[in-house]
Parts: structure tokens; sequence; C-alpha cells
């Protein structure tokens, strides 16, 4: 999600481009190859008209016309992730939930809703993070009042037994050993623990496991989750394509206007600041190549603030495929084949992750300390500015190129509408980026990257110990076995 969130926070300017005045456009283009392209920051990122109406019932209505003749993205944003499970045991549950929102209404059945999907053409999906869950169709704009009848049903109307919760529960405890069989979930798992320890970034969007398993004998836990959180005031309709916003407003009177309020907002404990360093390692039963998952503590997304962008553009510094660290550990010395990092937007303060996956176990801490030095690096030396433009106008071009459907135009809209509630912060926050300076990539470096800010956690694989054969236990399981 983060890749397609900067894909899509890095295609507007192309789209930008063809919108400003023909001089404007025509020397941005001129200039698109060197580094003095970047300072061409007056178009804005994302250039689609916005047109926003909020419904009696406080349900957000977004429209964003886009030419993309007779398909339409209907996105269903609703402002309810894992950071919202506060009681304790019930972690998971915004993800369960995005699976429930299948299972039907008195008016359509799942199976009903499936084929009414089929029969237009259009595709559906959800996927759920740790602020928000996103619905989404994508199909013709011709069968956009239809999008809005079995949408609007199944958000006002949801109806499952509990023999229908219990299965999908044991559903979502498969889908859990099916994710952790990679190292990467455990890591992240242990990660999380140890860096939050009073705030819901604790858990994983997945949940405990402990809180899976217990899942089936939730429901109705899970039907006053519904009726909390899946309210009119905390859900945003976005339409982005081949519409006119009038219509679609009136449509979304008509199909959503006697949606009742109800909206029921937790509190959200703040995590204290990490004083020292946290460490972990984990034992891996099966072979593979040692991991290593780092986290330092970062504020809460701030679209025009200094951290938010001087971070996205430090995560170009070090891990692009051009940066001197990339190049060193991976193609120069090839101590490792894989290593990213990066700050993922989140509504609360999070973390600057990064990721290795090491050739061998004596080289991890040969890695540790290369990461370190380079990030000491951006501390003590400032960056040369001809490299910080380019890389400024690197991530608006990838931006705009990114903004190439419907669908990749609303998912970038949704995420900024989860972070802040509007659409426009995507350009405040490109600006914002035009902005940063060589002094201000040191600053927030040295902030930033501190190790008592830091949690490290390792994975090597352990084969496990068999315990020696002890000829009296044996003897003695094998006659109570006879018995």
């Amino acid at each position: 999600m983060r890749r397609r969130q900067r894909a899509v926070l890095a295609a507007s300017a192309a789209a930008a481009l063809l919108i400003a005045s023909t001089a404007a456009a025509q020397a941005e283009s001129a200039q698109a190859t060197t580094e003095q392209a970047a300072p061409a920051a007056a178009v804005q990122a994302f250039p689609y008209p916005v047109h926003e109406q909020t419904l009696d019932n406080g349900l957000k209505v977004v429209v964003i016309p886009y030419d993309s003749p007779g398909i339409v993205a209907y996105f269903t944003v609703v402002r309810t992730g894992s950071r919202q499970e506060v009681e304790a045991g019930h972690s998971g549950f915004a993800h369960f939930f995005e699976h429930m929102m299948f299972r039907g209404t008195d008016r359509y059945s799942a199976d009903e809703y499936n084929d009414v999907l089929k029969r237009i053409g259009a595709d559906s999906n959800a996927f759920t993070t740790d602020d928000y869950t996103n619905y989404y169709i994508i199909g013709p704009s011709s069968e956009l009042e239809t999008m809005m009848d079995i949408e609007s049903d199944r958000f006002q109307n949801l109806e499952y037994s509990e023999d229908v919760f219990r299965t999908e529960a044991l559903a979502i405890l498969g889908e859990y050993n099916k994710n952790v069989s990679s190292p990467f979930l455990p890591m992240y798992e242990r990660l999380r623990e140890l860096a939050f320890q009073k705030h819901t970034y604790q858990h994983t969007t997945m949940g405990f496991l402990e809180d899976i398993q217990a899942m089936p004998g939730y429901y109705d836990y899970s039907l006053s989750f519904f009726d909390r959180f899946y309210r009119p005031e905390n859900t945003v309709l976005l339409v982005v394509g081949d519409v006119e916003p009038r219509r679609v407003h009136a449509l979304a009177r008509k199909y959503y206007g006697s949606w009742e309020k109800g909206y029921k907002p937790v509190t959200i404990e703040a995590e204290p600041e990490q004083k020292k360093e946290q460490t972990a390692r984990l034992d891996w039963p099966t072979p593979t190549r040692p991991h290593v998952m780092v986290g330092y503590h970062v504020g809460a997304f701030d679209a025009a603030g200094e951290e938010t962008a001087a971070l996205d553009l430090i995560a170009q510094l070090l891990f692009s495929d051009s940066a001197p660290l990339y190049q060193e550990l991976v193609v120069d010395k090839q101590w490792v084949d894989t290593i990213s990092g990066d700050a993922a937007f989140r509504r609360d303060p999070y973390l600057f992750t990064i990721v290795a996956r090491v050739k061998s176990e004596e080289l991890v801490p040969k890695v540790m300390q290369t990461v370190e030095s380079h990030i000491a690096r951006l501390q003590q030396e400032k960056v040369d500015p001809a490299r910080l433009e380019r890389i400024k106008s690197h991530l608006r071009y990838q931006f705009a190129l990114g903004l190439d459907s419907p669908g990749a135009v609303a998912f970038s809209a949704a995420n900024m509408l989860n972070l802040t509630g509007e659409v426009e912060p995507i350009n405040t926050l490109y600006a914002r980026y035009q902005k940063v300076t060589p002094e201000e990539i040191q600053r927030v470096a040295r902030r930033v990257f501190q190790p008592e800010r830091r949690t490290v956690v390792t994975l090597a694989h352990r084969a496990p110990e068999v315990a020696p054969a002890d000829s009296t236990t044996t003897d003695g399981a094998a006659a109570e076995a006879g018995e």
C-alpha cells in the first residue's frame, strides 16, 4: 500500500502539467531530465477538481471527475482500522469486519451481490490498514446507480448469522496461519510489541494471535462493532471517473440519506516517548537467510510539517536503488539481497522501518554498522543540494505517472482522506517536499535516528533441539501406550 500510495502521490504532476499554461508546460518538459525541473512546483501535484458535499447525517461525499470514458471508481472509506481496537482481547476486528461486510443483506445475499457485480462487469474488493478500511468497486459509469444501491444497502443493513460469523472467524485464523509462515509477520509483530507499550499500534492489523483464536466466541461484540463504527459520520464516499458531481451528490442523498448517525469514537492512549533501545531475536525453525528489522519512532503524518516531508526524502537518499547505501550493500559487497526503508504515513506517531535480508548471519553486525554509518553521514554532513533536487523531481514525476486510471486517483485520494479527512493535503505535501533544504534533512536525521528511539528485531534459522532419547522414559511411555 505504501508503494501504491507513493506512486499515486507521484502521478499527479504529469497530469498537472497537462492543464498548466502552454508556456509553463513546455518549460517543465524541457527541463524534466535536468536538475532544474524541480522548481516548477507552482503546478499542483494533484490537478483534479474535488467536489465535496456533506449530507445531513454527516456522510462526506467526494467526487473527482477524471477523463476515463465509461469507467468509474467507487470507494467507501471507513475511518476505522486496527488503531481503534482499544478493548483488550478484541484486536483484529477491523480486519475481520472487512470480511463480514461481504456476507450480504436481506435484499442482496452474498451470492446475489456477486451476481450483480458480474452482470455489470465490475471488480470489487477491500482492504484494512492500521487507520482505515477501504471498500471499492471499479466498473462502468453507466451502472453508478446500481453500485449506489448495493453498497448503501450493505453499509446500512448488513446481516449475518452466528454460524456464518464463526465460519468466517475460522477463515481469519487460516489467513493468519498462512501469513505467519513468512518471517516478516512474526518480526513485524515483535517489532510493534516492543516499540509500542500503550498505543494500539502495538498490534498489527490482523491482531494478536490469541485474540484471533478467541474470535468465534464474540458474535455479540461483532454486532456492536458494526453499530459503533460503520456510521455515516465516520465514512467518506469517494467517486472518481466519468461522472457528473451533481448527479453523484443527488444519488448519494437518495441512497444514503436515511443512514442513521451513531458513530462512537474511542479514546486512544498516546504512546510515551521511548527512552531506551529495545531488541529481540527470533529463531526460525526452517532454513532461511537472516533478517533484520529496525524501527525508529517518528511523528504522526503532517502534510505541512518538516519531519513528514524530510523523512520521505531521507528514505530515497538512503534506500533507493541509486543510493550509496544500497549500492554498497546490494551491488558492491553483496552482503544483502534486499534492503528498504520507509516512514509509513499514519494518523498517530509511528515508525520509520528498515528491513534487510542478509546473506549470512556473520554479516548481520556489518550490515547494521554500514546502515548506521550512512545515517551518521546524513546527520554530520549536508546532503548535496543537486542530488536532493533530483530526488524531489523523481518523487513528483513518479507520482504523476501513477495517476493513470480512476482507481489510481481514488487510492491516492482515499489514503489522504483517511489521514486528514481532506484531499487537498496531497498538494500541501508535494509543495512541502519542494521546500525541504539540506539543513532540514540534517536536522530531522539527527532528531529521529537516535539509538534510544530504536527497536531492533533479528531473525535467523535455528533448528529445534531434539531431546536425547531416554530408555526409561521411552519404555515407560511404550508401556503406558500399551495399556
